[in-house]
């Protein structure tokens, strides 16, 4: 199989890398500043959002593109320049990669398209466990710029019949992030609140793009993932209780369990996270 891999020199780039080499994957990279990426028989230095860059990392063609390239945050530019520069980026490495051949696309969405995180308001989500149904709450432009990434993956279905898993990441990271946003949700919960507590390791991030390449998917696929356990020692019906109040619990959430609902990429790709945190009780 040969995959582009957009966003490559990030961290869960990285990881997608490391993970698709080790699978016999040959992977070509297109990054945003000149830096070399382990693994990538051919590296391409562009925006994500310029067709010509995005043609010369394709190539004569790609089985599968994997597109991570994203300003991770509405902090990270100016409204317009993150809305129109994540959804731009989405368009045209879609476009180019499914014109020149390629059949499968994974596509880094967020959990943040709920609109909790980046609000400038504080939003709540409608029930718990939250899953692919729960009403989105858009308020910034980066959770607006998933959405309409999402939009743009299925009709790249509908257009070219590329099959789409759009991977829904909650706060990803390696063990040192995790770790520190643990500590942090330790003192003070309220930190994580919008994110649900939740959270996923950037190894088990790759694993999953690996599962949504190579496991037999048609269609358009939006879906969310965790760690099976929230970062934070509460238990997560106290957490909800105290942080969600007017939320509906639709089932009971037992210990530490997190309160995303990932039954459907289980069903799916058949992914379970499997590096979790150690948090001790308070």
């Amino acid at each position: 199989m040969d995959v582009l891999v957009t966003g490559a020199a990030g961290s869960i780039g990285s990881a997608v890398c490391r993970r698709l080499a080790a699978a016999g994957i040959r992977i070509r990279a297109l990054v945003l500043l000149d830096e070399p990426v382990e693994h990538a028989w051919r590296t391409v230095v562009g925006d994500a959002g310029d067709p010509a860059a995005v043609a010369d990392a394709v190539g004569d063609g790609v089985d599968a593109v994997v597109h991570l390239a994203a300003l991770r945050s509405p902090e990270m530019g100016t409204p317009e320049e993150v809305f129109a520069g994540n959804t731009r980026a989405t368009f045209v490495v879609l476009e180019e990669s499914a014109r020149r051949g390629a059949r499968r696309a994974v596509i880094a969405s967020s959990y943040s398209i709920l609109g909790l995180r980046f609000s400038p308001h504080e939003l709540h989500p409608a029930y718990f466990p939250i899953d692919e149904a729960t009403p989105l709450q858009v308020e910034d432009p980066y959770s607006l710029s998933k959405q309409a990434d999402e939009a743009t993956a299925a009709m790249m279905h509908r257009r070219y019949g590329t099959d789409v898993v759009a991977l829904r990441f909650p706060y990803t990271a390696g063990w040192p992030e995790l770790e520190a946003m643990a500590r942090r949700c330790r003192s003070d919960p309220s930190v994580m609140a919008p994110d649900s507590w939740s959270y996923l390791h950037v190894d088990d991030a790759a694993e999953a793009v690996f599962l949504a390449l190579t496991r037999p998917v048609t269609g358009f696929h939006p879906v969310f993932l965790a760690a099976p356990r929230t970062m934070d020692p509460r238990p997560t019906a106290e957490l909800i209780a105290a942080h969600h109040p007017d939320a509906q619990v639709r089932r009971p959430i037992a210990g530490h369990g997190t309160p995303i609902d990932t039954a459907r990429i289980e069903r799916l790709l058949d992914f379970r996270a499997t590096r979790l945190l150690d948090v001790p009780p308070l």
